[in-house]
């Protein structure tokens, strides 16, 4: 029997701020919704229709809190993480579902810190502080 994978890749815009929460134990965690268009001509009027999507981002700890600090509504980012699904119960005992991208890895490509155009941000849940990388290569979106 072949493994499985679960992985997301998504290039977007922040739909809203980082919303932090803080937990005693000194973790964190921060959510934020993100937006990727899909953009076509319809053939029978040749009018271009643009679709959104929004996705439900998580980030974790310290990955969280470069995301808070360094990223604003707008700034355009690539993510890569996991789908996850949420089940909870909500008044009178319905039961709800989310679906979130829980992202292991981030490269900020547009942030309110940005120096020049062609600098990028690169973080992951690992690190404790963004990298800066140059980006000369056109981003296939």
């Amino acid at each position: 029997m072949a493994g499985t994978l679960n992985k997301v890749m998504l290039i977007g815009h922040l739909g809203d701020e980082v919303k932090m929460h803080y937990f005693d134990d000194k973790n964190s965690i921060g959510r934020f919704p993100l937006a990727t268009n899909e953009t076509f001509t319809n053939k029978q009027t040749g009018e271009r229709i643009t679709n959104t999507e929004w996705h439900n981002i998580v980030v974790r700890n310290k990955l969280a809190e470069i995301c808070e600090k360094y990223l604003s509504k707008g700034d355009k980012v690539y993510c890569e993480g996991r789908i996850k699904t949420r089940q909870w119960e909500a008044e009178g005992g319905v039961k709800r579902y989310t679906t979130e991208i829980h992202i292991i890895d981030m490269t900020f490509l547009t942030t309110k810190r940005s120096l020049d155009a062609n600098s990028t941000t690169h973080a992951s849940e690992n690190e404790t502080t963004p990298k800066s990388t140059e980006s000369k290569e056109d981003l296939p979106f």
